[in-house]
């Protein structure tokens, strides 16, 4: 197919023109390469120009040395209207390089240009407030922010920083890294320098004459938040904070200038005197008894009062009237009364305002959670008793003559012995008295009609105590407690008789005893254990013990002399620190009896003279021991880690206990605490679900016939 003449023509004036515009670039690129760098001025227009080509252009007239990156490509056009010398041709090249994405960064005596996203990671310059930098020579700079925090400025000045730049707060030292553009570098410092301005927020001091600082800072507070929420464009900035000192009784103000005004000038309203002098407040305590500080509370009430009318003006003096009206309430110009209820535990304080300060200031030191300790007193008592006895005895009687020996030596003696013999051979065994029935081995030689010729008396006890008791009290610091584990036994202190006569004649007088009666004294008996402690500042514990153990020993003769107590005591101060074992007191004793009866000079010869002697040896030794342990429990979590321990170990005991079955009744099982697990679930440690009864089992030949259960679950009718 041919082409026509017209086709040809436009065709070829196309070609034409693209040929005469390379001719064009290409001469005036050869003119400008070699132009000398001392040149004048130079009018630069470009169109559609390889930039590769313009960096050629570049390091001739200006002499730089430039390393291009390989990604550095495309065509610029630069139309220029009057001459440029080599510095403002510089500028130039920088800003066709920023708006091709590209950017020229000084390394040396060389220039790489490269992508401008990854030149904040290269070797870019880092100048100060007096850096001379190229206006758009990326550049980082370092920003230091006074009044504002750096990390709020951020978000604000994020939008302004193009993709490749970089924008960062460090907060350590609160100051703004940037990298970008120098010259928006510096309009991003002169933001930050409008920005960064000190705050007009002043601290102010308003002291109240009549008013709780406290209670006009609550009111306050709670009017700002109504407003906020009302109106939150209104309170746009910082709102205003307030702090009340009640030592000082004044109110802290923080905020602008019209804020402060607005609330100095609300307390100035609420700061007026009460009519009558004074007011009456309720003041419920948290842990203190409000009868025990009654009286602690009146006696510094009368102290602030006198000190009050010390500091009042003597009379004659012009005193300026408080504003509002009305006399102002000083400490003693008001009645003080201060009343406890025992039922809610509150204090109700009858007052002026000043002096209702005080004392509520006294009260809030006073009424203030108080450890406990716990006191574990551990008696040991170990006691060996080791007695032995060995004698012979002698008795002859005849019808002329009689002659024996009867050494002192308790039930075991010669008439004591020869009585029972006697006793026995003429009433039978069963009328020997059980009390009177000697101990140990007593063996005979003879006859009773004829005489005895012989008794020998042997005897060998061992008895061995040990006794370990551990009475364990909590209480209060400073509160007195007290354990009684034991009985308490009645004592016959005294008894009266009285005896009436009746008979119609005096020969036929008969006396009768009337009204008898006796006078008993209880005591206990047993372990008690007594302690007041007192936690010294540290882990130090005062304590003052009272710790007595007391048993009754069995006598014979209790009917007529009363009974007979073993008793060990001790009452002493002591300081010990927390969780130490301290020993407060014991007894060492040994103790060794030895006695021997005979007769003179028979009981002198060898071997033989042991016919004639008794002999009696008795060896005690007893350690007792009283230690202590005190435990300060400052929190729940000792107390409960104590206490779960000392369950434990009941719980073991019972379930040790379980394993021994009752033979008469082996359906019954001993009780038994429940898992700590389920008492802190359920919330109680008493099992309160009634017991199941067993199911019967069905009988597949007659049908069974639903029986209702009995009430509380504990069988079927």
């Amino acid at each position: 197919m041919m082409t026509s003449s017209k086709q040809f023509d436009r065709r070829f004036a196309k070609r034409s023109t693209r040929a005469a515009r390379r001719v064009l670039g290409a001469l005036l690129l050869s003119a400008m390469l070699v132009w000398p760098a001392f040149a004048a001025p130079v009018t630069l227009n470009l169109k559609e120009v390889e930039i590769n080509a313009l960096v050629e252009s570049m390091s001739a007239l200006t002499g730089k040395n430039f390393i291009v990156d390989p990604r550095v490509k495309g065509r610029v056009t630069i139309i220029s209207a009057k001459p440029m010398d080599e510095r403002e041709l510089y500028e130039v090249f920088l800003s066709v390089l920023g708006v091709h994405g590209f950017a020229a960064i000084p390394s040396g005596k060389v220039i790489k240009i490269v992508p401008a996203a990854g030149a904040k990671q290269e070797n870019i310059p880092t100048v100060d407030q007096r850096g001379g930098a190229e206006p758009d020579q990326i550049v980082t700079r370092v920003i230091q922010v006074q009044n504002v925090s750096a990390a709020q400025i951020v978000p604000i000045l994020r939008p302004l920083i193009p993709p490749q730049g970089h924008l960062a707060a460090y907060t350590p030292t609160n100051v703004l890294i940037i990298s970008d553009a120098a010259a928006n570098v510096e309009r991003i410092a002169s933001i930050i320098a409008r920005v960064d301005l000190a705050s007009n927020e002043e601290v102010e001091i308003v002291p109240l004459r009549h008013a709780s600082a406290t209670e006009i800072t609550r009111v306050l507070t709670a009017l700002e938040q109504g407003r906020v929420k009302a109106d939150p464009a209104a309170t746009a900035g910082t709102p205003p904070r307030m702090v009340a000192d009640e030592r000082t009784n004044s109110i802290l103000l923080s905020g602008d200038k019209a804020s402060r005004l607005r609330l100095r000038t609300l307390i100035t309203h609420l700061d007026t005197p009460v009519d009558s002098g004074g007011n009456t407040q309720v003041v419920y305590l948290r842990y203190a008894k409000a009868k025990s500080l009654v009286t602690v509370l009146q006696g510094v009430s009368k102290s602030l009062s006198n000190e009050a009318a010390r500091n009042a003006p003597v009379p004659g003096q012009t005193v300026a009237a408080p504003p509002g009206g009305g006399s102002g309430s000083s400490g003693g110009g008001g009645l003080v009364d201060i009343q406890a209820d025992d039922a809610t535990n509150s204090l109700v304080i009858t007052a002026p305002p000043e002096l209702i300060r005080s004392l509520r200031s006294v009260i809030a030191q006073l009424d203030v959670r108080r450890a406990q300790v716990l006191v574990e007193a551990v008696i040991a008592e170990i006691s060996a008793e080791k007695t032995a006895e060995l004698g012979v005895q002698w008795v002859v009687s005849s019808n002329n003559a009689i002659g024996f020996t009867n050494f002192d030596a308790g039930t075991s003696s010669l008439a004591n012995i020869v009585g029972l013999a006697a006793q026995a051979d003429e009433d039978g065994l069963s009328a020997l008295s059980a009390a009177r029935i000697p101990q140990g081995l007593q063996l005979g030689v003879g006859s009773v009609a004829g005489g005895v010729g012989a008794i020998i008396s042997a005897l060998a006890k061992d008895a061995d105590t040990n006794v370990l008791s551990t009475p364990t009290l909590v209480t209060l610091d400073n509160e007195e407690a007290e354990i009684i584990v034991g009985q308490n036994v009645p004592l016959v202190t005294g008894s009266y008789t009285t005896s009436t006569s009746s008979g119609s004649s005096s020969s036929n007088t008969t006396s009768q005893i009337g009204n008898p009666f006796q006078t008993i004294q209880r005591e206990d008996v047993g372990v008690i254990l007594k302690v007041k402690p007192q936690i010294n500042e540290g882990n130090a514990v005062k304590l003052e013990i009272t710790q007595k153990v007391s048993n009754v020993v069995p006598s014979a003769n209790a009917a007529t002399q009363g009974l007979t107590f073993n008793k060990r005591e001790i009452k002493t101060s002591v300081l010990v620190e927390n969780g130490q074992i301290l020993v407060l007191g014991g007894l060492i004793d040994d103790k060794l009896d030895e006695s021997a009866s005979k007769v003179p000079l028979l009981g002198d010869v060898p071997l033989l003279g042991n016919l004639f002697r008794y002999r009696n040896t008795a060896k005690k030794k007893t350690n007792l021991m009283v230690f202590l342990h005190p435990v300060i429990l400052r929190d729940p979590g000792q107390g409960t880690l104590h206490t779960s321990d000392k369950y434990s170990y009941i719980r073991e005991q019972q379930l040790a206990a379980r394993t021994r079955e009752v033979s008469l009744l082996p359906d019954v099982q001993p009780p038994v605490l429940k898992p700590r697990e389920e008492v802190k679930a359920q919330g109680t440690i008493l099992d309160t679900q009634p017991p199941v009864a067993p199911t019967p089992a069905p009988v597949a030949s007659a049908p069974q016939k639903v029986a209702e259960p009995v009430e509380f679950g504990f069988g079927n009718k």
